[in-house]
């Protein structure tokens, strides 16, 4: 597919139809009126001597010159606006075209945003991009593509009438020149098409796959990683990836040149040789008698921009094949499917806050659950039952199988094996947006955006500021939210406003919690929430965590065991299967457990060397 040049021009001119139907109406108009200027100049030339020779009055040259004159003028302009509106569509359609890809990004199904395969087209996206190839290219070279074809089919219309109503001798030439023109251009086919699968072979070089040059140049650097650089001296390392990267990309772009003024060279050369040939064909025809000084130069004229516009046009087709076919990975990664099923039952709204019993009910039966990409089980049969107002504890060691547990309830993935119930009904048959609002989690590797405060806490534009400060005051946020200088208005971190503010690991936690707390839904998670807490901060949380979690089921994933002894159950997990479960003192007593075995493991630390 990616050699099948006519089929990827066709699909990239569908995709931008899509993007921006102006950008293609414009560029169309804009192409015939920019390849009309040359032939209004050449056909005054061409009147104007036959007139001088015929004897023509000289007011009537002057009219038609003024008429003439005036078209040319009339058009240049309109064909500054056509190009004025063009490269505002342009602009337009490219910024259409990231946020095609950015919704496509956070709407595909989480299991695609995580797996192997998508990571893969990505990598792939961002390799065909480089150099100015993919969907930027080919809207830029749209426009001259459209331009020297329109050029070309012009010159040929105009052309035709040299070829009639000749001798023998002229309707020889004219075959031969005729041969010429199919030689040339079946030649240029054959050699372009030759050069491009050079170039794609070129452009494809796995070597280039590991480039360090675009990972520090072009893409967008976080400002954070400045700190480590500078402590640990990180510099002359990432001189010598650019540096290594710079030789390789040398001699890689030394043979593109050379395989670009190949392709070049060749088009030129024999485009030449046709214009000769061309010339003389007009030179028989003159010396016959047949045309006129006037048809000689009209003619000449028409040559010189066919051969022109010929030239350009393989140019033009070669480097729109080019990015054509280096956009196939982004239409790869905008037709990926939905992996997960969306069921269509509504979820009942049963939470206190909406008026219902709060009788939620959540079941893991059997479930057994594997990565995309991967052999290895990450949780193995699986099965357990919880309902609304508990405190479940989730502990474990690294690699466990927690937070794969996390997102099977979540349903970020559904079960490779088993299922899930909710209030006694597979999960996967509930509409999915519905079974999510279900949810509110505090991950691990939460994420809060350089939005303002208050909407990363609705996590919406609009923001309800009474029930924001309340959420951020349960959270322990309360007196860093009195000395911010906007309040709720303050923007988080310095990527879109000057004055941002920069929060620590244990307050962007707090704003991460208060969060969770905002949206008000009947199960909250709590993936290791005082992770980033100073001790003081950690004691503040736990000493009103049943205040902060109310009526809500709390699912509380924690290594610090002595974190988790409020919780009713607590659940051990290990080697992504659940080993035990129990309250504190009962797991506590069964010695040989992998509780026992864990609690005893961190209290060792803190034990005082002289109490040993």
């Amino acid at each position: 597919m990616r050699n099948n040049i006519w089929k990827n021009i066709g699909t990239a001119c569908r995709l931008m139809w899509d993007m921006d139907r102006g950008l293609v109406v414009y560029s169309i108009v804009g192409a015939i009126i920019e390849a009309t200027i040359p032939f209004v100049g050449i056909f005054l030339s061409a009147y104007v001597l036959d007139g001088l020779q015929t004897g023509q009055t000289f007011s009537k040259l002057l009219s038609v010159s003024l008429i003439s004159v005036s078209a040319i003028f009339l058009l240049t302009v309109l064909k500054s606006c056509f190009e004025k509106l063009k490269n505002i569509h342009i602009d337009m359609c490219g910024k259409r075209y990231d946020t095609l890809m950015s919704i496509k990004t956070i709407t595909m199904d989480y299991p695609l945003v995580d797996s192997p395969k998508v990571n893969e087209i990505r990598t792939r996206i961002n390799h065909d991009n480089d150099w100015g190839a993919g969907f930027y290219s080919f809207t830029f070279l749209f426009p001259w593509l459209i331009s020297c074809f329109i050029s070309t089919v012009i010159a040929v219309i105009l052309l035709i009438p040299l070829f009639l109503n000749g001798n023998l001798l002229q309707d020889i030439s004219a075959i031969f020149l005729l041969l010429a023109f199919a030689a040339v251009i079946f030649f240029n086919i054959w050699y372009s098409s030759t050069k491009r699968k050079e170039q794609y072979q070129l452009l494809d070089d796995p070597s280039l796959d590991k480039s360090f040059m675009g990972y520090f140049l072009w893409r967008p650097q976080n400002y954070h990683y400045g700190k480590d650089i500078r402590i640990f001296g990180v510099k002359p390392l990432i001189e010598q990836k650019i540096q290594r990267d710079t030789d390789i990309k040398q001699i890689w772009i030394q043979k593109l040149i050379r395989n670009g003024m190949e392709s070049g060279f060749s088009a030129n050369f024999f485009t030449g040789l046709l214009q000769i040939f061309s010339y003389l064909f007009v030179v028989i025809r003159a010396a016959a008698g047949a045309l006129t000084i006037g048809n000689v130069v009209q003619y000449a004229g028409i040559i010189y921009q066919f051969s022109q516009s010929l030239s350009s046009a393989f140019a033009a087709m070669e480097e729109f094949s080019v990015a054509a076919n280096r956009q196939l990975s982004t239409l790869e990664y905008l037709n990926l499917g939905d992996m997960l099923k969306k069921g269509t039952l509504p979820v009942e709204k049963r939470a206190f806050c909406d008026g219902g019993d709060n009788e939620y009910e959540i079941e893991f039966r059997n479930v057994s659950f594997r990565y995309p990409g991967s052999e290895a089980y990450a949780l193995r049969n699986v099965s357990i039952k919880f309902r609304v107002g508990e405190r479940l504890a989730v502990v474990g060691m690294n690699g466990s199988g927690k937070t794969t547990f996390i997102k099977l309830l979540c349903r970020l993935y559904d079960p490779t094996e088993g299922e899930i119930l909710l209030n006694g009904i597979d999960i996967r048959k509930y509409d999915y947006n519905e079974y999510l609002s279900i949810f509110s989690v505090v991950f691990q590797d939460f994420k809060l955006f350089s939005f303002s405060l208050g909407q990363n806490v609705a996590a919406s534009v609009d923001v309800d500021e009474d029930r924001a400060r309340s959420c951020l005051e349960k959270a322990g946020f309360g007196d860093r939210l009195q000395s911010l200088p906007k309040g709720l208005g303050t923007c988080l971190y310095k990527d879109f406003e000057e004055d941002g503010v920069e929060i620590s690991g244990g307050e962007a936690q707090k704003i991460a919690l208060a969060r969770a707390l905002y949206k008000n839904a009947p199960f909250i998670i709590l993936d290791e929430p005082t992770a980033a807490l100073d001790p003081i901060s950690e004691y503040e949380v736990y000493s009103k965590f049943n205040d902060i979690v109310g009526d809500k089921t709390a699912v509380y994933i924690s290594h610090r065991l002595s974190s988790c002894r409020f919780c009713d159950n607590i659940v051990v997990f290990d080697n992504g299967q659940l080993v035990q479960r129990g309250s504190h003192d009962q797991l506590l007593a069964e010695q040989g457990g992998k509780y026992h075995e864990l609690w005893y493991a961190q209290a060792q630390y803190y034990v005082s060397d002289t109490l040993k």
